[in-house]
């Protein structure tokens, strides 16, 4: 596939024979401003004719900078700039884990993780799941993790032991089929941390940087993480995460601790910065949670017509989720041929993530487009 003729037609891709696809995947949640975004575009351009590597053996002004705004904006004190979500989430453990050894707790090491979640394929992030499609074949696999029942107050306390350093969890489930975690969960988390000096680590790899209608979904839970990992849309396309960190939660990890070669490259910087010049900001913001809700109410207005296709609709923002009565996976493949791209996800789910620069008509040509292809649509027989 090739990317869309220009910003105005950023929510579509063409393929080779130049059939057109409205894209409600987003490349997985990553191209959050679209195709040919010319905020974004132009900022790579210039970077790249300026200046693209030179290793974090040097300072960056762009890093700072980047590091600046985002510390303004969120809860951390401190940012470490990776290549990937896989490796923001990888930094999150050794920080987490790094903190209790440093004031001379060195059994502190567990983390409690839950059930169906998806922090990536490294071998800490898939040790960290019991997912067994992302586990199998590659025993033996790495220790400290405890897994229980997902948005379960009562076990995750029950799990914390005198080896626990925190937890690790999406409080949105992306992979795990679009799942918000509940107010009462996560401030519950948060006040076990408290009181017992652990670590409440985040992943919003996925649902972070303006997808849940937030600039990251924390906010709607009324707490602060003490660790954040961040990737995906934050670079637009482009690769980067973000280790985000208290002062406190990131006071054992000392110069030598951890690195990147690349992590904080110039050019990453640039796609950062561009990203949040145009999400970073309350009208932008309040246009994801208008999308989002229209999105939403249009959606569950056409399910009842489908019945025997959809079940419900849940997320957040831009984030949602499509429950299904049928295979989903075998329907999102098929629909594309349809012309229209989605994600499938676990526990049966379609997941619905477009741009964040949607608008109304978008809206309507995806629900009328779905609605028309749910009518023709002959489920396969089961084998």
């Amino acid at each position: 596939m090739r990317r869309s003729a220009g910003p105005r037609e950023g929510v579509y891709l063409y393929g080779e024979r130049g059939e057109k696809y409205l894209d409600f995947a987003s490349g997985i949640a990553v191209n959050l401003l679209g195709h040919g975004h010319p905020v974004l575009t132009k900022a790579i351009q210039d970077q790249a004719a300026t200046l693209m590597h030179v290793s974090n053996l040097y300072g960056s002004p762009q890093g700072e900078a980047l590091a600046q705004r985002i510390v303004d904006l969120t809860f951390a004190d401190t940012v470490f700039f990776t290549n990937s979500g896989a490796e923001a989430v990888e930094c999150a453990i050794k920080t987490a884990r790094r903190y209790h050894h440093a004031k001379g707790n060195a059994h502190k090491h567990d983390l409690i993780t839950f059930s169906n979640a998806f922090h990536g394929r490294t071998m800490a992030t898939i040790s960290a799941t019991n997912q067994e499609k992302l586990r199998d074949g590659f025993a033996p696999l790495l220790p400290g993790f405890k897994v229980v029942e997902f948005d379960n107050l009562e076990q995750a306390l029950a799990a914390i032991d005198d080896n626990t350093a925190g937890f690790l969890l999406e409080p949105v489930q992306g992979e795990g089929g679009i799942r918000p975690a509940s107010k009462e969960f996560i401030q519950g988390l948060r006040k076990v941390c408290d009181e017992r000096d652990l670590m409440l680590v985040f992943d919003e790899v996925q649902c972070g940087v303006a997808r849940t209608g937030t600039l990251y979904a924390y906010e709607q839970y009324g707490v602060e993480p003490d660790i954040l990992a961040s990737a995906k849309g934050i670079g637009g396309g482009f690769p980067m995460g973000a280790c985000l960190a208290t002062e406190k939660a990131a006071s054992g990890m000392v110069i030598g601790t951890h690195g990147s070669t690349y992590g904080g490259n110039p050019l990453a910087m640039a796609a950062g910065q561009a990203v949040f010049d145009v999400v970073a900001n309350d009208e932008f913001l309040g246009h994801v949670r208008q999308m989002g809700d229209r999105l939403r109410a249009a959606l569950e207005q056409m399910i009842p017509n489908h019945d025997q296709l959809f079940d419900s609709v849940r997320g957040m923002g831009l984030m949602l989720g499509i429950k299904m009565k049928t295979d989903s996976r075998a329907f999102v493949n098929w629909l594309r041929g349809q012309g229209i791209l989605a994600v499938a996800a676990g526990d049966n789910v379609m997941r619905v993530l477009p741009p964040l620069t949607i608008d109304e008509r978008h809206i309507r040509e995806f629900v009328e487009g779905l609605s028309e292809a749910a009518s023709i649509y002959e489920v396969p027989e089961a084998a």
